[in-house]
């Protein structure tokens, strides 16, 4: 198992064609590796610090977010997913625990389709990338930021933004991130018409986790991503949205260390 400094640091990793990826790491024990969604890194701060208590947490911010620099090649899920395989190898971990939130899910999952030899599981929080029928993902792209606050939390007055208390670097900075989200995206609506035929071949364990409110992909799309995949279980979680681990985090930090549990003594080939 591999074991790194317990003290919270960020580093670059370089890969070719000038692409850079930042991360933030924190704890140390069995890796994990969390993928953000379209909201940024921001929306999965709340998983970091307690599961760092007892394992190495990465947290990749995806080129284009958050002021990451994203060179123009650089512009597909598939993009992405390659380039986090290729980071558990350039960084020689194993028995990696993917945790993907909405977009961060889609990337997940394309990461286990391709190559599972590093993975030991995977967790996805209402992840988009599948097409189900009669249960399309919204058009996020068509929103003001309060239609999709209002999709996206079981109480959206709580989240709901305030445009006078937002700053011009922030309101930039959101919109940056919808940019990047856009051009990963490439108009596909949030789903890969192939995914979900693939995911048949991914053995590995996974978790998928719903919130009861979710607006953004409802919960008869979240069934049937797990049903998708040989070797998943749902769990739904009540009072949240698109965004349970900013809503109800104890409840998914619970559901999370329960799973992590489980396949640290479940063999691979079950």
């Amino acid at each position: 198992m591999d074991t790194h400094p317990s003290s919270f640091k960020g580093r670059t990793e370089l890969f070719t064609n000038d692409l850079t990826v930042h991360i933030d790491e924190q704890g140390s024990g069995r890796p994990i590796l969390i993928l953000h969604g379209g909201g940024g890194p921001q929306t999965v701060v709340s998983l970091i610090t307690p599961l760092s208590e007892r394992a190495y947490v990465l947290t990749p911010t995806h080129p284009g977010f958050a002021g990451q620099p994203r060179p123009e090649w650089f512009d597909s899920i598939d993009d992405l997913a390659r380039t986090y395989l290729e980071l558990l190898q350039q960084l020689d971990l194993h028995d990696v625990l993917i945790i993907g939130s909405s977009m961060g899910g889609w990337i997940a999952s394309e990461m286990a389709v391709r190559d599972t030899a590093r993975l030991s599981g995977i967790v996805l929080i209402d992840a988009v990338g599948i097409q189900v029928e009669g249960h399309p993902v919204v058009d996020v792209f068509s929103l003001t930021p309060n239609e999709l606050s209002a999709l996206s939390f079981h109480n959206p007055s709580v989240f709901r933004a305030n445009a006078t208390t937002i700053s011009s670097e922030q309101a930039a900075a959101t919109a940056a991130n919808f940019q990047a989200l856009k051009a990963y995206d490439q108009g596909l609506g949030m789903s890969d018409p192939k995914l979900m035929g693939r995911l048949g071949r991914v053995s590995i364990p996974v978790l998928v986790i719903w919130g009861e409110s979710d607006r953004v992909a409802d919960l008869d799309y979240g069934r049937a991503y797990a049903q998708s995949f040989p070797n998943a279980r749902f769990q739904l979680i009540r009072e949240a949205g698109h965004l349970p681990q900013i809503e109800q985090p104890e409840r998914l930090l619970i559901d999370v260390s329960a799973f992590a549990d489980d396949i640290i003594v479940t063999p691979k080939s079950l």
